[in-house]
C-alpha cells in the first residue's frame, strides 16, 4: 500500500512535467484544432492621400462597421455603423467584404454575399452607401444573388457600371435605370472579364475601364468558342456522376480570341480597337485611359518575347506604337516576388500628370524601372543599380518606393529614388530590421504600413513615418501568437550557400532539428519549387508543419536553383528559359550533393524531398533522375507531363512545341519513370481546374506500364489548394507526415 501512494505522490508531482513538454510538442491535432492563429490586419484604404485610412472591422456584437482612422494621431471615427447596413424591410446586415469609395468620397461601393469564379470569389452583389443620407440600395436587383462582378461608380458617380453572365450593364443611382451594353456573353463570348487562363497567369479579373468623363467605357471581349473543354468529373454529390466543363487552352494549342471595345454610353455604339496583328496569336493583358480619350494598350505576342505598347484615341480612332520591348527568352509583365502583390491588375503606373509611365524591365542584367514619356517613348533609367528592384510599394509625385535587397536575396527592404532620374537610390528600412519587410505606402509619401516576418516569427504590422521610419504605432503585434511560439520548442533556423559547377551560388534556408547535436546524424527533408514563378528559401515563418519536423528530428532545407525569381540578375532567371525540369532539378541535385558534403550531420541515407506543383513536379523530376540521392519523393499536385498544361504559363517559359517538343519532352517527369526506385507518394485534388487530375493518371498509367511500385492519393472535388471539405488540410498533413516518418526514419 505504502508503495502504491509513493507511485502515485510521484506521479502527482510529475504531472506539471509532463504537462509543459507535451505543451512544448506540436502535433498535426495541435497545429489544426485552432489553438494557433495569426491575426492579419482587416481590409484597408487610404484615405484624403495618406492623412488617414479606412477599415472594416467588428462591432461588439460581432457586426461589421467601417471606422475612419487619423494616420498621425489614431484618432478613430465611425463612417458606418452596422445600423447603416442594414437594407429597409430587413433585420440582418448585408456583410461587407470589400469596399470602395466614389470619386469624391460622397459614397461608398459594397461588395458582399460573393461567390467563387475560377480561383477567387469575384462574383457577388454590391449595394451604394451613400455616406451623408444612409440611403442603401442594391445594385442589379432584378439579377439574381450574388451574380454582379466589378461594379465601379463612374467619375462623376452618377452611374455605376458591372458584368452579370459575362455582359456589361450600366445603372443610374438616381433612378435604378438599367442599360445593358452587350449582349454576346455566354458560354463562348466574354465581356468585361476575363477567361480561366488570363485570370491564372496574368493576374486579370477586373476586365473593363470607366473613361474620365464617364462617357465611355473600355472592356475586352474574348472569344473562347474554338479553346479546348477539360471536363473534371464530380462523382460524389449524386448517384450519377457530373461533368463539369472548363474551357481550357492547352500547350500548344491556341488561345482565346481578345479584343478590345470602347462603348459610347449616348449612343451604345461599340466601336473595336484595331490593334494590329492576329487577335488569336496575341495577347493584351493591359488596359487603361490616361486622359478622357486615349487609352494606353499593352500587347504580347504569342511567344511572349515582344511586348508592344499602343495609345488609341478613341476621338481620331489613331492607333500610336509608342514603347516595344524584345527579349531572346520572355517578357514579364508581372513580376513574381515575395513582396509583390498577387493577382494585380496590369496597368502601368502613370506619373508626371499623366505624361509618363513606368516600365520595369531587364534588359540590361538587372531588374530596373524606367519612366517612358508617352508622347515620344523617351526612357529614362530611374534605378541605375547593380541590384534588382524586387517591386514598386508605392509613389509620390516626385518619388518611387521599391522595394529591393542587394546583398541578401531571402530578404526584403525599402528604398526610394527620384522621378525625374538623377539622383541616388536611398534604403529606408533601418539595418535592425532583418527578414522580410513588405510596405504599403500611402499616396502622399507620408506614411506606410509595414508587414514584417521572420523565419521564427508571425508577421507583424506597424504604421510608419517614412521620412525617419519611425513608428507611429503599431497595428498588429500578435504577442499572443509570439507568446505561443515562445512555450513550445523552436529549432533553430541558419541561412546558407553552397556553390555548384565552381561558380553558381545556391542559395539556401535549413531548419535544424530541436536539440540539435552536431555530432549526430539527422534525416533531411529537401523542400521544393525551382520554377520562375516562386523562391523558397526566404527569412519568412516557416510554419508549425516545419517546426513539428524539426522536433521530431528533421532537418528541413529550401534551396533556390537558377530560374527561380531570385534577386540575382536577369540571367540567373532567364536561364531556365527551355529548361524547365533540366536545368532547376539538375541544380537541386548537385546543391543537395554539396550540402552533404558541408554539412557532415546530414544523413545521405534518409534523403526525402516534397514539393506542391510545380514542386510537385520537381520532385517527381529528382526521384526518377536522381535515385541515388533521394530516396523518398511526396509530390501534391504536380505537373507531370508539360504538353497537358495550360499554354500562356508554359510556352512564356518554354517556347511553343510546335518548334521545340523535345524541350517538353526533357522536362517533363513522366519521361523519367522508368528511374524511380525509391518510395514515391503521389496526391491530388480531382477537380484540380489548374494543375488537372489528368497529370497524375497518366504518370500513374506510365508507373505501371513501367512496373513500379508507388503510393497515391486523390482527394474528391479538390481543387489545386486540395483545401475544400471538413478535414481536408489536416487530412493530408497526416497523410505526408506518416508517409515521411515511414520511409525516413528519425534517429531512435
Amino acid at each position: 500500500m505504502k508503495k502504491r501512494l509513493l507511485i502515485m505522490a510521484w506521479l502527482m508531482a510529475s504531472l506539471p512535467f509532463f504537462s509543459i513538454a507535451q505543451d512544448s510538442q506540436l502535433t498535426i491535432d495541435r497545429i489544426y484544432s485552432g489553438e494557433f492563429s495569426q491575426k492579419g490586419l482587416p481590409t484597408l484604404q487610404w484615405v484624403d492621400e495618406g492623412e488617414a485610412y479606412a477599415v472594416v472591422e467588428r462591432n461588439a456584437s460581432g457586426q461589421p462597421e467601417i471606422a475612419k482612422y487619423v494616420t498621425q494621431s489614431g484618432e478613430r471615427s465611425l463612417l458606418v455603423e452596422a445600423v447603416d447596413l442594414i437594407p429597409e424591410g430587413s433585420d440582418r446586415t448585408i456583410g461587407t467584404e470589400s469596399f470602395n469609395f466614389s470619386p469624391d468620397k460622397s459614397k461608398l461601393l459594397i461588395f458582399t454575399n460573393s461567390s467563387r469564379v475560377w480561383r477567387a470569389n469575384t462574383k457577388g452583389d454590391y449595394w451604394v452607401l451613400d455616406l451623408e443620407t444612409k440611403e442603401l440600395n442594391q445594385l442589379g436587383k432584378e439579377f439574381p444573388a450574388s451574380s454582379l462582378m466589378f461594379a465601379k461608380f463612374s467619375e462623376d458617380q452618377s452611374k455605376a457600371a458591372y458584368v452579370h453572365d459575362f455582359n456589361l450593364y450600366v445603372e443610374e443611382l438616381e433612378t435604378g435605370k438599367v442599360t445593358q451594353l452587350t449582349n454576346t456573353g455566354g458560354q463562348d463570348i466574354i465581356n468585361g472579364t476575363f477567361d480561366w487562363a488570363y485570370e491564372e497567369e496574368f493576374g486579370a479579373r477586373d476586365g473593363f475601364r470607366w473613361s474620365p468623363s464617364g462617357e465611355q467605357l473600355a472592356f475586352w471581349n474574348f472569344d473562347i468558342s474554338n479553346v479546348g473543354t477539360f471536363y473534371m468529373i464530380n462523382n460524389t454529390d449524386s448517384v450519377y456522376s457530373k461533368p463539369i466543363p472548363l474551357q481550357y487552352p492547352k500547350v500548344g494549342q491556341d488561345p482565346s480570341s481578345v479584343k478590345i471595345g470602347v462603348v459610347d454610353l449616348a449612343t451604345d455604339e461599340i466601336r473595336w480597337v484595331p490593334v494590329p496583328g492576329s487577335s488569336v496569336q496575341n495577347y493584351l493583358p493591359g488596359m487603361q485611359w490616361i486622359d478622357g480619350q486615349t487609352l494606353l494598350i499593352q500587347q504580347l505576342n504569342r511567344h511572349q518575347n515582344k511586348l508592344t505598347i499602343w495609345t488609341y484615341d478613341v476621338k481620331t480612332e489613331e492607333l500610336k506604337e509608342i514603347y516595344s520591348e524584345n527579349e531572346d527568352t520572355w517578357v514579364d509583365i508581372y513580376y513574381p516576388d515575395v513582396s509583390a502583390g498577387g493577382w494585380e491588375e496590369n496597368d502601368l503606373k502613370l506619373v508626371d500628370g499623366n505624361l509618363a509611365f513606368l516600365r520595369m524591365t531587364e534588359n540590361d542584367g538587372w531588374r530596373h524601372i524606367y519612366k517612358v514619356e508617352i508622347a515620344s517613348g523617351k526612357k529614362t533609367l530611374l534605378t541605375p543599380t547593380d541590384f534588382d528592384v524586387a517591386s514598386i510599394a508605392g509613389m509620390t509625385d516626385k518619388e518611387i518606393y521599391f522595394h529591393a535587397s542587394p546583398e541578401n536575396t531571402a530578404q526584403r527592404y525599402l528604398y526610394k529614388v527620384d522621378l525625374k532620374g538623377k539622383a541616388k537610390s536611398s534604403r529606408l528600412t533601418p539595418e535592425e530590421f532583418a527578414g522580410i519587410n513588405v510596405y504599403n505606402c500611402a499616396p502622399n509619401g507620408e506614411y506606410a504600413i509595414l508587414s514584417h516576418s521572420e523565419a521564427l516569427s508571425p508577421n507583424t504590422y506597424h504604421l510608419i513615418g517614412l521620412k525617419k521610419h519611425d513608428e507611429v504605432r503599431t497595428m498588429e503585434a500578435n504577442l499572443e501568437y509570439k507568446e505561443q511560439l515562445e512555450s513550445i520548442d523552436l529549432p533553430e533556423v541558419e541561412f546558407f550557400q553552397v556553390d555548384i559547377e565552381g561558380d553558381i551560388a545556391i542559395d539556401g534556408r535549413m531548419i535544424k532539428p530541436v536539440d540539435f547535436n552536431p555530432n549526430k546524424q539527422y534525416p533531411v527533408l529537401f523542400h521544393v519549387y525551382g520554377e520562375p514563378w516562386g523562391a523558397v528559401a526566404t527569412d519568412n515563418f516557416v510554419g508549425l508543419w516545419n517546426i513539428m519536423l524539426a522536433q521530431k528530428g528533421y532537418v528541413i532545407i529550401d534551396m533556390d536553383n537558377r530560374g527561380t525569381p531570385c534577386l540575382k540578375g536577369s540571367e540567373w532567371r532567364k536561364s531556365i528559359y527551355r529548361k524547365v525540369g533540366v536545368i532547376n532539378a539538375d541544380d537541386q541535385a548537385k546543391a543537395a550533393k554539396e550540402v552533404f558534403k558541408t554539412f557532415d550531420f546530414i544523413d545521405p541515407e534518409r534523403v526525402a524531398v516534397w514539393g506542391w506543383s510545380g514542386g510537385g513536379s520537381m520532385t517527381q523530376n529528382l526521384l526518377f533522375k536522381y535515385p541515388e540521392i533521394y530516396q523518398t519523393g511526396l509530390a501534391v499536385a504536380g505537373v507531370s507531363f508539360q504538353l497537358i498544361y495550360d499554354n500562356i504559363y508554359q510556352e512564356r517559359y518554354m517556347g511553343l512545341p510546335q518548334e521545340n517538343p523535345e524541350d517538353f519532352l526533357n522536362g517533363s517527369p513522366i519521361t523519367y519513370a522508368n528511374g524511380l526506385q525509391g518510395n514515391l507518394l503521389l496526391v491530388h485534388g480531382t477537380n484540380d481546374d489548374n494543375v488537372h487530375y489528368q497529370s497524375q493518371e497518366l504518370l500513374v498509367n506510365e508507373l505501371i506500364r513501367q512496373n513500379k511500385q508507388f503510393e497515391m492519393m486523390a482527394y474528391p472535388n479538390r481543387s489545386h489548394g486540395i483545401y475544400e471539405g471538413a478535414n481536408t488540410r489536416k487530412h493530408l498533413y497526416t497523410l505526408l507526415t506518416n508517409y515521411l516518418m515511414k520511409h525516413t526514419p528519425v534517429n531512435e
